[in-house]
């Protein structure tokens, strides 16, 4: 297979070339600047010269609270940038990734939506990732459109490491509880779609880290395996309001992933681990580069 991952100086796009180098498997990273979404011909032209057997859409215009604003831009790349880019996996004969969001599900209720479950995006980049979506099913059948949440991942800003950062500073912090859903760590979620691209078990699937929680639990445990004595209150959303509306519930049903024969991802609490180990080893790198 020869493999194109968009989106690599992201999170995911990151872990995912990663994750195929350490399969032997021929991959090649791209960012906006060599691959940009908004430019057609460019793309076609990236395509002819690599030729991918198969493409991980990674890459989005991921500012939800900015889109709300900038709805042109953030259009033109979620769904505009993918459709051009479904088309083109179509003329090349590419098998497609599109890396997609629970923000497309209205956000409320308490059960775990399913694969098919109505779709009512509450904010522009879920109504962007929706479109990406449709367009992904109206162009191609060799597609897997896969639904995430709540990501992170070393390569970038995430809630983690902002937990991490604030635990420094303060002795306790407020942080909201009325919004339930599922870390999705990217070193896990790349072993799974290096799988996912290696078979022919196209279709939507949901894929986080295993186990339900609110950000403040979120937050609570990772300053229980950090070490961090840090002091979590809980608060409803409306302490804390924003530009973009942002789901209650970002509970997501799995029941696709085991039904195609996929392994699930651990368990969200031992994603954690992993991660501050993570982490750490990279402040260690950085540490001896540092000193020559």
């Amino acid at each position: 297979m020869r493999v194109l991952v968009t989106g690599v100086t992201g999170q995911l796009g990151h872990d995912c070339v990663i994750e195929l180098q350490d399969r032997d498997m021929e991959v090649r990273g791209v960012s906006s600047k060599e691959f940009p979404l908004t430019d057609a011909g460019a793309m076609r032209r990236y395509m002819e010269a690599y030729r991918p057997t198969a493409v991980i859409h990674c890459a989005a215009y991921t500012a939800v609270d900015r889109a709300e604003d900038d709805k042109e831009t953030c259009m033109a790349v979620n769904a505009e940038g993918t459709a051009a880019l479904a088309r083109l996996c179509r003329d090349f004969h590419a098998k497609m990734v599109y890396i997609s969001t629970d923000y497309v599900f209205p956000g409320d209720g308490t059960e775990p939506y399913a694969v098919d479950a109505p779709k009512d995006p509450k904010n522009v980049y879920g109504q962007s990732k929706l479109a990406g979506e449709e367009a992904v099913q109206q162009i191609l059948k060799r597609y897997f459109i896969v639904r995430i949440s709540w990501v992170f991942g070393i390569n970038g800003k995430n809630f983690v490491r902002t937990m991490l950062k604030l635990g420094q500073t303060h002795k306790a912090l407020t942080v909201v509880d009325d919004q339930i859903g599922s870390p999705t760590y990217t070193r896990d979620l790349a072993v799974l779609l290096a799988d996912m691209i290696q078979t022919e078990k196209y279709g939507v699937y949901h894929a986080t880290n295993e186990g339900f929680c609110s950000w403040a639990e979120f937050a609570a445990e990772i300053f229980r395996q950090a070490g961090m004595d840090i002091k979590v209150t809980p608060v409803p959303s409306s302490a804390y309001p924003t530009r973009a509306v942002r789901p209650h519930n970002s509970r997501m049903s799995k029941k696709s992933l085991r039904e195609a024969g996929f392994s699930l991802l651990p368990r969200w609490q031992d994603a954690i681990g992993r991660y501050l180990i993570e982490l750490e080893s990279l402040k260690e790198q950085e540490e001896m580069a540092a000193q020559g």
